[in-house]
């Protein structure tokens, strides 16, 4: 058992009928319904700053919190600021850009910042709490995967790699650039593609890495699956970084977390075994599409998520198995 596992056994059991999805699933955001065809999501995110440009930081910080709603099959409506800052430090400019771009995400995503809330942090903190809405009988939760699903992921991996080496200055600016302009992007075209070819199962590929969502995903859903490691996207430099060493403290935890759960092929190199459990930030959506619609799926997002992919299949068997090939 995690200990996150042992701290959330010690919430109270939700009773309340209209409480639609709680922490107890797993899911990426609670959903409580209002009426019969309306129902709220409401998630939360901040985390530190991962890249050195502070506007860049509030983009991808906003983006992340969104991916949630956005995950649940949502639509955003609004959302509240979450600042830790210190105050010694606010009159350099630098809160100022993080606010700015997130608030410039939130204009790409149509919704208001309404508010928020600040603290005096000698650590800097940024996110949101975003709010949406769906009609709960399309929320999408990451419970219903069914055998011969495909498995579909919408962006690259290796965001988690990238920042490890922004911090020993060992990065390349194209190399950032890539990574930046993956994080920031809105998951907002890849929950409009998945909610028209009508997905059975999704979540976001955040801090538990790819691994560790599906596992989840497919305890959830009472299932197993193959995942291809060679169908897998990555960012660009991503291989190469982790091959010379820089991996998050994340992902080694991640990597760990799963070992009970994932069957490795032989030849799946230790460098791909390392980047499907890198740890994200802000990473794309990974959804169970019926048979016959990936294609589709994927074909849809050529412009708007070129790294897109097939990458693997839901099968029968232990519930959580992942085998990789």
């Amino acid at each position: 058992m995690t200990e996150l596992t042992q701290v959330l056994r010690q919430l109270a059991p939700v009773e309340d009928p209209d409480a639609l999805v709680d922490a107890s699933s797993g899911d990426d955001a609670a959903v409580y319904r209002i009426t019969a065809d309306r129902a709220l999501v409401v998630t939360t995110d901040f985390f530190t700053p991962i890249v050195d440009d502070p506007f860049d930081f509030g983009r991808i910080a906003a983006a992340n919190a969104l991916s949630d709603v956005y995950a649940m099959g949502a639509r955003p409506l609004f959302a509240l600021n979450l600042v830790g800052f210190p105050r010694e430090r606010l009159d350099e400019g630098i809160l100022e850009e993080i606010i700015r771009g997130g608030g410039q995400t939130c204009r790409e995503a149509g919704i208001p910042v309404l508010g928020g809330h600040s603290i005096d942090d000698p650590e800097p903190k940024f996110g949101l709490v975003a709010v949406g809405e769906v009609h709960p009988d399309r929320m999408v939760t990451n419970g219903g995967a069914r055998a011969g699903d495909v498995l579909v992921v919408t962006k690259a991996l290796g965001s988690g790699a990238v920042a490890t080496a922004i911090k020993s200055g060992q990065a390349t600016d194209a190399v950032i650039r890539a990574a930046v302009d993956s994080m920031a992007t809105l998951n907002r075209a890849a929950a409009e593609a998945a909610a028209a070819v009508g997905v059975r199962a999704g979540t976001d590929v955040t801090g538990y890495g790819l691994l560790g969502h599906l596992r989840n995903m497919m305890r959830s859903s009472g299932m197993a699956c193959t995942l291809r490691a060679g169908a897998v996207p990555f960012l660009p430099g991503a291989l190469d970084l982790v091959a010379a060493g820089h991996v998050p403290g994340g992902t080694k935890r991640n990597l760990v977390d799963v070992s009970d759960d994932v069957v490795w092929q032989a030849d799946v190199s230790d460098v791909a075994r390392t980047l499907l459990a890198d740890a994200q930030t802000s990473g794309g959506l990974l959804l169970c599409v019926p048979p016959g619609r990936a294609d589709e799926l994927v074909e849809a997002l050529v412009d708007t998520a070129p790294a897109a992919a097939i990458i693997g299949e839901v099968t029968e068997g232990n519930p959580g198995r992942v085998t990789v090939v």
